[in-house]
């Protein structure tokens, strides 16, 4: 007999508990996979599996929230309640061949870039970043003036955002990786991706596309001295810069939903509605392409600015006076759609005209063997 979970075929003679002796000291059974016993985890990819590991913590009795935790799993950063205010934290791991490649990016932009992602997320939530853990895995041969590079780039921007770095831990590893761990803290209720309202206005922070656009020459070895009209896009992927004054702004003044823009904004807007249980209609002709991309992949701009990836803008939403008065507040800022009744996470485009239209892209989601083909209209 056979069922379908998440569209999946699992047989059900995999579905029942195993006993694992070596581990089970109790003799009691232990759970396993509702897939099947063959299936790997590049068959599900990321979210399924997050979605599966988080469903066997549940059956086993452990809370996502709790009085002191608000908001657990799912977000772009947890949040738990301290004595002075909110705690914020989150982390993030960039491994070597997944993430980066030296020829794209140096050891110093390498340090630089590994606390940007964590502070981007400490700004989706409208927070104020504090303590780092820092944690690298090195090949023993790795010399040591690349190392002292890459601490040199991470101690400027937590200098440059007040973060303190308060340990880690060095280990020996078969791949350079990084894992950054970072707290910080809010007086107010954070910015959170599920309170977008059906009616609710859909607004970015900036221009999209340029870091994508900047890998894309940096992968294909075009490299150009400083100063080129290309150097903007190559700092858009070696060096973002966390909005964490806007993600206040935007908490300050009203706004309840948004998200930070890691993996393309039609995916991320997906994201965002489906946390809100909403759907998305965006009307193609206003989202904000950086004009650098527009002039160097003119047939591939609104493509990139789809679903490139690692902008690090802030996407929201907000009723139209609260948006009005933010976008005042941020000049860069525009307003791309609406949050519309409809399927959850469904995001609809337009043309200017009204008219719908399909767009094709490749979105990044991990142990997939190639991006996620998909298409939104």
């Amino acid at each position: 007999m056979t069922m379908i979970s998440n569209g999946l075929e699992c047989n059900i003679a995999h579905v029942c508990c195993q006993r694992n002796r070596s581990n089970d000291k109790h003799g009691k059974y232990l759970p396993f996979s509702l897939y099947n016993g063959f299936m790997k985890i590049s068959d599900i990819g990321e979210i399924k599996l997050i979605e599966h590991l988080l469903e066997i913590a549940r059956k086993s009795g452990v809370e996502f929230t709790t009085e002191e935790l608000l908001i657990g799993p799912g977000d772009d950063a947890s949040v738990w309640r301290g004595k002075d205010g909110l705690t914020i934290s989150t982390t993030d791991t960039l491994v070597e061949s997944t993430h980066f490649t030296k020829n794209t990016i140096s050891w110093h932009d390498l340090g630089w870039k590994a606390m940007a992602v964590n502070l981007s997320d400490i700004a989706a939530m409208g927070g104020i970043p504090l303590y780092a853990l820092i944690t690298l895995g090195l090949l023993p041969n790795t010399p040591l003036k690349d190392i002292e590079c890459l601490y040199t780039g991470l101690s400027e921007i937590c200098h440059t955002y007040g973060v303190a770095i308060a340990g880690g831990d060095i280990v020996a590893s078969p791949t350079t990786f990084i894992t950054i761990s970072l707290t910080g803290k809010t007086y107010k209720t954070p910015l959170v991706r599920s309170k977008a309202h059906i009616g609710d206005l859909i607004a970015v922070t900036g221009p999209l596309g340029a870091s994508s656009a900047g890998l894309r020459l940096l992968e294909g070895g075009q490299t150009q001295t400083i100063g080129s009209s290309y150097e903007d896009l190559y700092r858009a992927h070696q060096k973002p810069v966390p909005e964490l004054k806007n993600g206040q702004i935007l908490l300050k003044h009203g706004v309840q939903a948004a998200m930070d823009i890691s993996d393309g904004l039609a995916h991320d807007l997906s994201t965002l509605m489906k946390s809100s249980m909403c759907s998305a209609k965006v009307d193609v002709s206003k989202i904000p392409i950086h004009h650098l991309v527009s002039s160097h992949f003119q047939s591939n701009a609104l493509q990139l600015a789809l679903s490139g990836g690692e902008d690090y803008r802030l996407l929201y939403t907000a009723s139209e006076s609260v948006m009005q008065n933010v976008l005042s507040k941020i000049p860069t800022a525009t307003v791309i759609g609406e949050v519309v009744n409809g399927p959850m996470g469904q995001v609809s485009l337009i043309d200017k005209e009204g008219n719908s239209i399909k767009v094709k892209y490749t979105s990044w989601e991990h142990f997939k063997k190639r991006g996620v083909n998909s298409e939104y209209s």
